[in-house]
């Protein structure tokens, strides 16, 4: 792998490259490049590893494997409660959606990895930072995006999207230095945390083909294999926030844990999306967020049951916009916060119990009880005559006035 990349932005890694702290999960690229590192520039690796909910890693393990590798020193930060509370809360209350269906668990993982990775090089005094990106996906924006914002004198060093590596040459060097790989599949790269998981590679890459789910699908049951009779729960949100399941008070992180658990065993929030990267490419990938799936379309329905049609009408506009910025790295552009300011006032009504069932891949809402619903039973009643139906005509005259003038006059312009 010879470096023949010309570093032209500013803010990355050129000179004084002797310590060196290292996003590092574990797998092949972060595992890989703790011995790149070391050997192309002699520095010291600290390897900081982040726990945001990979149920499936054993960190520890982690941990020992980046010492045995050379790491100078391994990190390990649990922040899943910081991840719970300050960025997946948000991501409810602006019903998290990218391209129909995205709940941008990825996106949201990356911003408060890129916020504890500043937090540690700060502790530990260390001025560059280093990431397994390639140069064709969204991360390295996000990474770069992020660790420069928070602090600008903090420079990047990317080895992948450096020396253009393939999957291929990394598994090589990986052999040639016995580096030890965990593959669970060779087709498939996968990524996880709290909020959900995605698979791309293989024929995922190819939208003329029809992904392999039984091989792909590491979380959510398929529809075959899902449970045979319907689950059904309750959610009791507090200004837009879940605070109870079943009645029982829990933290959000815990909900979201068992929803997950719940929502995998019905197959719900499994989605093969077709997405625009911040890059330019458009790309496939299969994404499982059961917990998501379920908490944002509770929400919307509980948000739309107690606002008026023009808020919930402009909140879609927002939401919209919301996603946009998660999805393509301005977590800290100025307009999020000016967002986040207008929904957290959208959502101090957004209070109630929502009854859900979920089923075969399905979330539906059954019910919604709550003191500030906007519906009155009685008045939308077929069977009562507290509403002046008598007015209507009148309303509907006046309501369709300017239809029926242009209409007449559109007549009128043909018959010339």
């Amino acid at each position: 792998m010879k470096n023949t990349y010309h570093k032209i932005a500013t803010y990355e890694a050129k000179e004084n490259i002797d310590k060196v702290l290292l996003l590092y999960s574990g797998g092949l690229d972060t595992s890989v490049m703790v011995k790149w590192i070391n050997e192309t520039y002699g520095a010291d690796v600290y390897a900081l590893t982040i726990n945001i909910g990979q149920n499936e890693e054993d960190f520890e393990e982690i941990k020992q494997k980046a010492l045995n590798l050379g790491a100078k020193k391994a990190i390990l930060v649990d922040a899943q409660e910081e991840f719970a509370n300050e960025y997946l809360s948000k991501a409810i209350k602006a019903n998290v959606d990218y391209q129909h269906g995205y709940h941008l668990f990825c996106p949201l993982g990356r911003a408060i990895i890129s916020k504890k990775a500043v937090e540690i090089a700060q502790q530990e005094g260390i001025k560059i930072i280093a990431h397994g990106s390639t140069g064709k996906g969204n991360d390295q924006v996000r990474f770069d995006s992020y660790i420069t914002t928070l602090d600008p004198s903090i420079k990047i060093m990317a080895p992948v999207r450096e020396n253009s590596m393939t999957r291929q040459e990394e598994l090589e060097y990986a052999k040639k230095h016995n580096i030890p790989i965990k593959i669970r599949n060779t087709l498939y790269s996968y990524d996880q945390n709290l909020w959900g998981n995605s698979a791309e590679g293989g024929e995922i890459c190819d939208v003329k083909l029809i992904p392999n789910m039984e091989k792909i699908l590491i979380q959510n049951a398929g529809l075959k294999d899902a449970l045979a009779t319907p689950s059904t729960i309750t959610l009791e949100f507090e200004k837009g926030i879940p605070v109870k399941l079943n009645g029982h008070t829990l933290s959000l992180e815990n909900i979201i844990k068992a929803l997950s658990a719940l929502g995998s065993a019905h197959g719900v929030g499994t989605k093969i999306l077709t997405e625009d990267r911040i890059v330019g490419l458009k790309v496939r990938g299969v994404y499982e967020e059961p917990a998501a799936a379920i908490l944002v379309e509770a929400h919307k329905e509980l948000e739309k049951v107690v606002s008026t049609f023009e808020e919930n009408d402009f909140k879609e506009i927002v939401d919209h916009k919301w996603a946009a910025l998660c999805y393509r790295a301005k977590w800290h552009e100025p307009l999020m916060e000016d967002i986040n300011a207008f929904i957290d006032k959208q959502n101090e009504k957004v209070s109630g119990i929502v009854t859900i069932q979920v089923f075969k891949g399905n979330v539906y809402i059954m019910a919604i009880d709550s003191k500030y619903s906007l519906i009155d039973a009685n008045m939308a009643s077929f069977d009562t005559q507290e509403f002046n139906q008598q007015a209507s005509a009148s309303f509907i005259e006046h309501y369709s006035f300017q239809q029926k003038m242009a209409n007449n006059i559109k007549g009128k312009m043909l018959i010339k």
